[in-house]
């Protein structure tokens, strides 16, 4: 098992940021490698962030503004090679077909639950880690 997994999570919240954080923890499932999180605040930076590599999965607020999370979902499965997977915070559960638009991989509504996102958050990672992971 890997050391730790790499989770970006971007939102122009710091506070949205924080609820991530907590509600995810040191680990989100106990077959899981420990999380260390890496916080974007604007698109620039997470386009920065994925371009150096070694993200494992991403957390985007589809609430952040001027760039919501949906849109930069979009954008970075178009523009970054072999992107990893992303989960998106939608503000209700009817928006779950602008997830789908996104072509995000999971999606749980926000304020943050933190045992749906810990799951959903896990499986994103245990699928990405055991395709990364060395033979």
């Amino acid at each position: 098992m890997r050391a730790t997994a790499t989770v970006l999570v971007y939102s122009d919240d710091a506070n949205t940021r924080e609820q991530v954080r907590l509600a995810v923890g040191r680990r989100p499932a106990p077959d899981l490698p420990p999380v260390e999180f890496l916080e974007c605040a604007t698109l620039p930076a997470v386009l920065t962030e994925l371009e150096r590599g070694g993200i494992d999965a991403c957390v985007f607020d589809g609430e952040a503004a001027p760039a919501g999370g949906m849109g930069v979902c979009r954008q970075v499965k178009d523009e970054i090679f072999q992107a990893p997977p992303v989960l998106v915070l939608i503000g209700r559960p009817q928006d779950a077909w602008l997830a789908t638009w996104s072509r995000a991989e999971a999606a749980v509504t926000h304020p943050v639950d933190p045992v749906a996102l810990a799951q959903a958050l896990a499986g994103l990672l245990r699928k990405r880690l055991a395709v990364t992971a060395p033979a």
